[in-house]
Formats: structure tokens, C-alpha cells, sequence
């Protein structure tokens, strides 16, 4: 069963960061390519961020998100960031982690999600 905890949202100033936090288990972490998605009130939920397989050494990002947001891996840990800088109202969503990116579909199973409030 893949359980997917994530954490570390708040209420933040335009201008603010975050860092959010995923951990996953009951998977083989390591061998899952990995994305952030959030899902803003009234929109579909949308992948912002990826990261490969194993190393993590390849990250896509939303053009959105580009610039300002980084996605990493912990495979030891089971654990997948994401980090936000420059944050705008418009990244006011509630972030999930999930399998995502290179054609990956995502798990059935989502986490609660970490809600992120850009306001001032």
C-alpha cells in the first residue's frame, strides 16, 4: 500500500519561501520518478516539478515554477523536496507529491496534500 505524507506548507508573503517535504512508503522509493502537483481552487491539479529515478539528477519544472522552485530526492529516506522561492499569490494551492514526469502516471493513492498560501 503507498502511503504519501507531505508537509511543510504555511502562509506566506509574496515574496516568501517554503520548503514542502514528501515522504513515501510501502514503495521502493528509488525506483519511481517523482513530481510535486498542486491544485489551485477551481483548476485541475497540474505537475509542477519532476525528478528521475534513482540518482535525481534530472528535474523538469513547470514554466511556471522554473526559476524559482527545485526538486530533490533523499532515496535513503524516502523523501522528495520541493524547495519554493519568489513565491506569488498564484502558487496559492495544496501541494501533493506522487510519481510523475517522463510519461509516469501517478499512484492511485494520494496523500492530504500541504496546503501553501501566498498572501499578503
Amino acid at each position: 500500500q503507498v502511503q504519501l505524507v507531505e508537509s511543510g506548507g504555511g502562509l506566506v508573503q509574496p515574496g516568501g519561501s517554503l520548503r514542502l517535504s514528501c515522504v513515501g512508503s510501502g514503495i521502493i522509493f528509488n525506483i519511481y520518478n517523482m513530481g510535486w502537483y498542486r491544485q489551485a481552487p477551481g483548476k485541475q491539479r497540474e505537475l509542477v516539478a519532476s525528478v528521475n529515478k534513482n540518482s535525481g539528477i534530472n528535474r523538469n519544472y513547470a514554466d511556471s515554477v522554473k526559476g524559482r522552485f527545485t526538486i530533490s530526492r533523499d532515496n535513503a529516506k524516502k523523501m522528495v523536496y520541493l524547495q519554493m522561492n519568489s513565491l506569488k499569490p498564484e502558487d496559492t494551492a495544496v501541494y501533493y507529491c506522487n510519481r510523475g514526469g517522463w510519461g509516469s502516471s501517478p499512484f492511485a493513492s494520494w496523500g492530504q496534500g500541504t496546503q501553501v498560501t501566498v498572501s499578503s
